[in-house]
């Protein structure tokens, strides 16, 4: 009988001890490690190369200059367009019916008449191939009503992603009349990436030739590198008097995903070399390393209805120099035990990535599921159970 009162105090003590467990939780944010500059004195005004999946910043040259950036604006008119499509608003079956404002654009376009209906498929390929400034116009007044609404929009995403030196005027980038219609090249960059996280936008941009009109009327892309630079995607070109040669492009070598912008150039040829020079730079001196997402040893609960809790952390990408990617170690630090409640996404440690001696970055291990607080009754449901088994 001595034993089993002095089991019954101990398993009193310890009931109330769970509610006493202090918990101390570790965190961190997922961060990139810096990457080394070069100078490569290209021949532009400004240039930026970043990294898509990350938005590494690989290079820079005077890349948060505002300056005029042609046609290249319909990156913004693109975005707005393809988050339409994707949140439903808008689909790319719907006739789109040309109004006079529309029909009336010069420069780049397909010669749309007033009361033309098109598919909005075919008017975006026109806009992304072509860089078509009347079907630029027609699909942002099908999506906002009107330009000045649809530019306000622009303005509006510009400011929600980050872009500190940009003001649009129009949807097109044709800058005859406009006062203060510019962007920088890093400005670009952030647009840009935001564009290609619509899958949609790049089966159109990498498309060398296509018709519109039911083959009446052919498409061919302003985007040379799309046809002469391997693993280029897209995106858009530009030129204007006011801009000289523009361009945003994209590309993808084995997992290494690239934007390169470049404004300001004196030719087409400038640019494009300009880009092709950059983007081989980017593709031979990094790569992208990745650790998928992965399971820690399970984490003692202490008064949870449970008595341990699955932990997770997410996959972690960082670009590195490419002598780099084999050297990379990782270290995960994760709590011993944790009080109940525990909610599901809790951090509970971290996962740090590390070259050397130096982080790279790391992500949070956290909580798989929820495990809720054990009630009083229930654990007196528990001390008598285990009192009667003794």
């Amino acid at each position: 009988m001595n034993r089993k009162k002095l089991t019954f105090l101990l398993s009193v003590c310890l009931a109330f001890l769970l509610f006493l467990t202090p918990l101390q939780i570790f965190g961190a944010d997922l961060e990139v490690a810096a990457t080394p500059q070069a100078d490569l004195a290209l021949n532009c005004k400004s240039a930026i190369l970043m990294e898509a999946t990350t938005g590494t910043i690989l290079y820079e040259q005077n890349a948060e200059e505002a300056l005029p950036p042609a046609s290249v604006t319909k990156v913004m008119t693109l975005l707005l367009i393809m988050e339409a499509v994707d949140a439903g608003a808008i689909k790319l079956e719907d006739q789109v019916t040309v109004s006079a404002n529309a029909a009336s654009m010069g420069g780049s376009q397909v010669y749309l008449k007033e009361g033309e209906q098109m598919l909005l498929e075919d008017l975006l390929k026109s806009v992304v191939i072509a860089s078509a400034n009347d079907a630029a116009v027609a699909l942002a007044e099908y999506v906002c009503g009107s330009i000045p609404a649809f530019v306000s929009r622009m303005n509006e995403r510009a400011a929600q992603l980050g872009m500190e030196n940009t003001h649009f005027e129009n949807v097109t980038g044709l800058d005859d009349t406009v006062e203060n219609h510019k962007t920088s090249a890093k400005d670009i960059a952030l647009m840009s990436r935001a564009l290609i996280e619509h899958k949609t936008i790049l089966k159109y941009s990498s498309i060398w030739m296509d018709t519109i009109r039911e083959g009446a009327f052919g498409l061919t892309n302003t985007n040379r590198l799309v046809r002469f630079y391997p693993g280029c995607t897209g995106l858009k070109t530009g030129s204007t008097s006011k801009a000289g040669f523009c361009v945003s492009v994209t590309a993808e070598r084995e997992n290494l995903s690239l934007i390169c912008v470049i404004m300001g150039a004196e030719s087409r040829d400038l640019r494009n070399a300009a880009a092709a020079s950059l983007l081989d730079w980017g593709f031979a001196n990094y790569a992208l390393y990745t650790a998928p997402a992965g399971e820690c040893a399970p984490v003692r609960v202490v008064g949870g209805t449970l008595g341990e809790c699955p932990v997770s952390y997410p996959q972690f990408s960082c670009v590195l120099p490419k002598a780099d990617v084999g050297k990379v170690t990782r270290e995960e630090t994760v709590v011993q035990s944790l009080p109940a409640p525990v909610a599901e996404g809790d951090a509970v440690g971290s996962v740090v990535f590390r070259v050397g001696e130096k982080e790279i970055g790391s992500v949070p291990v956290v909580a798989a599921e929820t495990v809720s607080k054990i009630g009083f009754w229930e654990i007196l449901k528990r001390i008598i159970a285990a009192y009667l088994s003794i």
